[in-house]
């Protein structure tokens, strides 16, 4: 067996579970109370599997703070690293609980990055500037209900209330990770829960500039990301941005993937309405660290 054959890091991921113990939502077929025993099947194939980490790549509830704890206790009975994200209907819970939603996920800040196997992992926060995640009175709220303004009178099909920016400064910073990756050989995965590129009416309030930062760096192989429940996929340069599906659509059906990279590809294997695909790789990835 050549060095190809052996997945450099394999990652379980989940998008959008959006739990909630409430009746079905028939016109876009989202069934919040089946999600629970939807993670269940996930983790039952993920515990079978070596992986390096579990991924939920946010909205783990729909609403209610009070959701959150057994959606937790589900994905807890991994014996995975769980790297937990937020997407934006994990704010839709009462004020006083909106700044600790990052600390209930386990996240050492809103966003960060993590090493692992030599594969930089970069956590975004797609919610940074929004009408709904920082707290009433945050200037935040302000800045982002001006971009909302500035966008609709724009007519893009994104400026939507659900969708939401990061600032200069999470950009900055982005730019860095990418740029230190590149420097000590890494390869780069980010993730964020607002997809980028192909740009819809979900996308991140600043995903052209965004998605333009992450294909220009040599070292992003892949974004990944959930919101958009249809799902989606595109290639920008050399970076393969993958949408992953909703997991709580539909009754019967569900929806997570392991994500495999080796040193030419990235293969994504679908389970039950997610995809599989086999991603080429521009460059051989670097040997493990």
């Amino acid at each position: 067996m050549t060095a190809t054959d052996l997945p450099i890091l394999r990652l379980g991921i989940i998008a959008d579970p959006q739990y909630a113990p409430v009746p079905p939502n028939p016109v876009h077929d989202r069934f919040y109370a089946k999600s629970l025993a939807k993670i269940a099947e996930a983790m039952d194939v993920f515990e079978r599997e070596a992986l390096d980490a579990v991924v939920v790549l946010g909205d783990l509830i729909d609403h209610g703070i009070d959701n959150l704890a057994p959606v937790l206790k589900a994905l807890a009975r991994s014996r995975h690293e769980l790297i937990l994200l937020p997407g934006n209907h994990d704010f839709a819970v009462a004020e006083e609980h909106l700044a600790t939603i990052h600390r209930r996920l386990g996240m050492p800040a809103p966003y960060h990055h993590l090493l692992r196997k030599g594969v930089r992992l970069i956590v975004l926060d797609g919610n940074e500037i929004s009408t709904f995640a920082p707290p009433p009175g945050d200037p935040r709220r302000a800045q982002a209900k001006a971009k909302l303004a500035t966008l609709t009178a724009s007519g893009v099909p994104n400026a939507m209330a659900w969708n939401a920016g990061i600032s200069e400064t999470q950009f900055s910073w982005l730019e860095r990770q990418l740029a230190q990756a590149a420097e000590r050989g890494e390869r780069a995965i980010v993730l964020g829960h607002y997809p980028l590129h192909p740009f819809t009416d979900h996308s991140l309030w600043d995903a052209p500039r965004v998605a333009k930062l992450i294909a220009d760096a040599p070292a992003a192989i892949a974004y990944f990301c959930g919101h958009y429940h249809a799902g989606n996929y595109g290639l920008l340069g050399h970076t393969h941005f993958v949408n992953f599906k909703g997991m709580v659509d539909t009754e019967a059906h569900n929806a997570f993937a392991i994500a495999e990279l080796y040193q030419d590809r990235l293969d994504i294997r679908g389970f039950g309405r997610e995809e599989s695909r086999r991603l080429s790789l521009s460059s051989p990835a670097p040997a493990e660290q």
